[in-house]
């Protein structure tokens, strides 16, 4: 394995937890934002009303988007194992 290939690689792990992570982050970032616009139009300053709904829609998230995570990870790593394969 030479150097092109080690960086290619990683380039496509790097781009793996993008896509893993994006889908998770922006449901967060959503609802924090919603949650945020309701606190400012009633004036409830309360810090930890945010956790609640936002733990509960990244949990929700995550058994959403499980599939399709998966489905990437088993894509990857049959590419990984080709490569090995091929050495």
């Amino acid at each position: 394995m030479n150097g092109a290939e080690v960086l290619d690689v990683g380039r496509e792990a790097i781009w793996l937890t993008l896509q893993l992570s994006a889908p998770i982050l922006m449901v967060g970032l959503v609802v924090g934002v919603l949650i945020g616009f309701f606190q400012a139009l009633t004036q409830i300053q309360e810090q930890t009303l945010v956790f609640a709904p936002k733990i509960l829609a990244v949990f929700l998230a995550l058994l959403f988007f499980l599939p399709f995570m998966g489905s990437l990870l088993a894509t990857f790593m049959a590419q990984i194992a080709a490569r090995i394969a091929g050495m």
